[in-house]
């Protein structure tokens, strides 16, 4: 099949209004990284996900780094994840050199299974090595059992960091993704649900936890009319440019939602007599569509279209 007839599996939704934002950053004369556009991105964006903080980065991933950093994960600690991510969930542990222990997925949700959790936990605490973080990932913009896996996290002292890199516009019980756990993160890579081009961040309630990685982001250069650093930073912020276009594409969300959900329903009627399995939606729960994602009952049939595909 030629690149020309090929349907993509996620590809940016963007027209005229991305076009505008980005047109008014660049006469702005804001072209490095932060400016007016950061700043408005930010605000926005955290009023939509009710969060008190929010630091743009370069990727999610540079989020869920800066994450584990702030939340003080040392060399040599343990952190749960979410086995069923993508890579930079564990990669980003292995960054902080700590060791990653996997909690399988519930088949209500395809996210962490709670009850899991709880084992993983006590076992941990019974071997010695306590979990310092846990990583719980809203898979396919769908939200875990997020209520429950912080009231876990809590009961056990033990710090949530929420992957919603891939549920922006998703709600549990009327909470927006990325605001469950002491720190979210969120990806506005070019597949995501909207996008930056490339870009992603990282939400907290607490200011000193965002400062500090709004600190570590910006090369962790102390505030002296020298260069002066006194401990290892990233160049990790987001630039002013793709903080405008993040802005136009977060007044279209709504509308980008209801046109992966239509997709969704599309696909389903199609299908409905179809040897496959959609993805759950528990009726808790409000997700964005992202993607739409089946299990087939007959793994030659899933491999004979993943290969037409």
């Amino acid at each position: 099949m030629s690149s020309a007839n090929r349907i993509f599996l996620s590809p940016p939704d963007v027209g005229p209004a991305e076009r505008q934002a980005v047109d008014r950053a660049f006469d702005g004369g804001w072209i490095a990284p932060l400016g007016p556009e950061v700043d408005a991105f930010e605000e926005e964006l955290g009023h939509r996900v009710q969060r008190g903080n929010v630091v743009s980065l370069s990727s999610g991933t540079a989020a869920l780094h800066l994450a584990l950093l702030v939340a003080g994960v040392q060399p040599g600690d343990t952190v749960i994840a979410s086995d069923l991510t993508f890579a930079a969930t564990a990669n980003a542990i292995r960054y902080v050199g700590a060791d990653p222990v996997f909690v399988d997925s519930d088949t209500a949700t395809w996210n962490m299974d709670p009850d899991l959790l709880i084992t993983a936990l006590d076992q941990l605490e019974e071997s010695g090595r306590p979990a310092a973080a846990v990583i719980a990932v809203d898979l396919y913009g769908h939200v875990a059992n997020m209520a429950r896996i912080e009231r876990i996290c809590r009961e056990r002292g033990v710090l949530l960091i929420e992957d919603a890199a891939e549920a922006l516009g998703s709600t549990l019980d009327g909470r927006p993704a990325g605001s469950f756990g002491d720190i979210g993160v969120l990806s506005f890579n070019g597949n995501k649900i909207m996008t930056t081009s490339g870009g992603g961040v990282l939400l907290a309630d607490d200011a000193d936890t965002a400062e500090r990685a709004r600190y570590l982001s910006t090369q962790a250069r102390r505030p002296a009319v020298h260069y002066e650093h006194t401990e290892i930073g990233y160049n990790y912020r987001l630039s002013n440019l793709l903080a405008a276009l993040g802005r136009a594409q977060l007044e279209r969300l709504p509308a980008m939602i209801e046109r992966r959900l239509t997709i969704n329903d599309r696909y389903r009627a199609a299908f409905a007599e179809t040897p496959l399995t959609f993805m759950p939606v528990p009726e808790w729960s409000n997700w964005n569509g992202w993607l739409t994602c089946v299990v087939f009952d007959d793994p030659q049939i899933r491999d004979a279209v993943m290969r037409t595909l």
